[in-house]
């Protein structure tokens, strides 16, 4: 059913199913589809391909004179409705990704080099190098070239992402200065709740760590300390590739979620003792969590 839809379709029925858990929005509530493109994104045409889609796995149900509201719940979606939906929204994205964590590619590179490497047309490897120059893992040359940014490629570089990590991030939650923002702590809680209920089923790798670094780089903003936010920022930016690749390892996302609400819970009663020792603990637990799930192995993903 999902199989023949376009990335920017599977991209809709994702967020629009994952917009449905987040929200807990009740049998009969209704979905216009201006109201998703907007809230998504994009425009109207891969909003309705998905609604149709969901409709014929049950969730939605559409009505001509009433429009698409919905029918069923979240949690009833077939496992093949599920599968496509943790799948990447740009394929070849993650295969210039592997390319370059796999030494294929050079540090540096022109785009008529790597349409020969990837298969690819220039329009579409120029959109895919546009996307990972905004994300922070590669430049533009003088000329045409484009030089890729230095990643964490091994468990001693991770090691040393986290143990600055473990040096930033608690000692922001105990800063003078530490003052959360209640409206984005609340948008945070709702997001990890519905990670918690459910929604790691249907995110992609690029979505759960987003979602992850958006948490992170929210409570370092906290801090008061524009150095801290802009140091945690560049570590995101390198460890982007080594996390996007993780696809296939099957990480504890339900008791990470939950960690992340025990963080939020501290910080809104006041607590930040508390929950800096939450944040130490979570980080060095993520790390252990990373290095025995061996994700640095040199096969071809």
């Amino acid at each position: 059913m999902t199989q023949d839809l376009t990335n920017s379709q599977r991209k809709a029925l994702r967020e629009i199913i994952n917009y449905v858990r987040r929200e807990r929005l009740p049998v009969g509530t209704h979905l216009p589809e201006w109201t998703l493109a907007k809230l998504i994104g994009t425009s109207r045409s891969p909003i309705k391909v998905a609604l149709e889609c969901l409709v014929t796995a049950g969730l939605m149900r559409y009505d001509k004179n009433r429009g698409f509201h919905i029918h069923g719940d979240v949690d009833s979606l077939t496992p093949e409705v599920l599968s496509h939906l943790t799948e990447t929204d740009d394929p070849l994205y993650l295969k210039l990704a592997n390319a370059r964590f796999h030494g294929t590619v050079p540090e540096s590179v022109t785009e008529a080099d790597l349409t020969r490497e990837l298969g690819a047309s220039r329009s579409e490897i120029g959109k895919v190098l546009a996307r990972a120059q905004s994300e922070g893992w590669v430049e533009k040359e003088v000329g045409y070239g484009w030089r890729f940014l230095p990643m964490i490629d091994s468990l001693e570089a991770y090691e040393d992402m986290y143990s600055l990590r473990l040096a930033i991030e608690p000692a922001g939650i105990l800063s003078a200065k530490f003052k959360p923002d209640m409206d984005q702590l609340h948008a945070l809680r709702k997001e990890q709740q519905a990670i918690l209920e459910g929604g790691y089923m249907t995110m992609s790798a690029i979505e759960r760590f987003e979602s992850n670094a958006k948490f992170h780089e929210t409570i370092a903003e906290w801090s008061g300390n524009r150095f801290a936010l802009q140091t945690l920022r560049r570590l995101d930016q390198v460890r982007r590739l080594a996390e996007y690749r993780q696809t296939k390892h099957d990480l504890p996302r339900q008791a990470l979620a939950q960690e992340h609400l025990s963080i939020l819970e501290a910080i809104e009663k006041g607590d930040n003792l508390g929950a800096a020792s939450f944040m130490r603990q979570h980080i060095e637990g993520a790390w252990r969590k990373k290095a025995v799930s061996a994700v640095f192995d040199r096969e071809p993903t």
